[in-house]
C-alpha cells in the first residue's frame, strides 16, 4: 500500500451516531489513532457523514432506514447530529463528504475526490460495521479499489455481527488489520 495513493475514510463518526454506539468515549481511541497516523504520514483523511436537506426531498417513504427520520426530524446537514464528532474533528484542509444513503459513495462527491487525488486504496473505519462499512466495502470492491478495514476502528451494535463480518465476510475483499498494525506499515 502506497500512502500517496491511499485515503483513510472515517465514516459516520458524527454526533448523532456516536451517541448511540459509544457509551464510553474510550471506544473512540482507535479512530483517533488512525486519524493521527494518517495525518503524520501524509495519507489523505476523508470524513463521511449522512445528512439531508431540511424538507428531506432525498428520502423515499419506501426506504425503511431513512423514512423514520422524516417523522422524528434531525439529521439535516446543519443539525448537530450530522457534525463530525469532536474526538476526530477534521482539519480545515480535510474533506467532509455528505452522503444520502448507507454507502459512502451514494449521493456524495467521494468518487470525484478519490479520482482527483489518484487514490486507489481505501482504508475503512466507521460506525456501524454492518452499515456504512459493509456497504462502502462492497461498492468500493466493485469499483476495483484496494481495501483495508481497521477492525478496531469499526463499531457495531451487535458484537457477533461485527466479528462475523471481520472474520468471514470482509477478508474476501479486504485486508483486515488493527489500527496499530496499519500505522506500523505506514512508517
Amino acid at each position: 500500500m502506497t500512502k500517496n495513493h491511499s485515503a483513510l475514510l472515517v465514516m459516520d463518526v458524527q454526533n448523532g451516531i456516536v451517541s448511540h454506539f459509544a457509551e464510553k468515549l474510550e471506544v473512540m481511541a482507535p479512530f483517533q489513532r488512525a486519524v493521527k497516523a494518517a495525518r503524520q504520514t501524509g495519507t489523505l483523511v476523508i470524513f463521511v457523514r449522512v445528512g439531508f436537506r431540511t424538507d428531506y426531498p432525498e428520502v423515499s417513504a419506501q426506504n425503511k432506514s431513512f423514512s423514520a427520520i422524516t417523522e422524528c426530524g434531525g439529521f439535516t446537514v446543519s443539525d448537530s447530529s450530522t457534525q463530525i464528532h469532536d474526538s476526530v474533528a477534521p482539519l480545515p484542509n480535510e474533506p467532509v463528504v455528505t452522503k444520502l444513503r448507507v454507502s459512502a459513495f451514494t449521493g456524495s462527491d467521494l468518487e470525484v475526490i478519490l479520482t482527483s487525488q489518484q487514490i486507489n486504496t481505501l482504508v475503512l473505519t466507521g460506525i456501524a460495521t454492518s452499515g456504512v462499512v459493509l456497504s462502502t466495502l462492497r461498492e468500493a470492491a466493485d469499483k476495483d479499489y484496494g481495501l483495508v478495514v481497521l477492525s478496531d476502528a469499526c463499531l457495531d451494535g451487535d458484537p457477533q455481527v461485527h466479528r462475523v463480518l471481520m472474520d468471514k465476510v470482509f477478508p474476501r475483499q479486504a485486508d483486515i488489520m488493527t489500527v496499530d498494525e496499519w500505522a506500523e506499515g505506514l512508517s
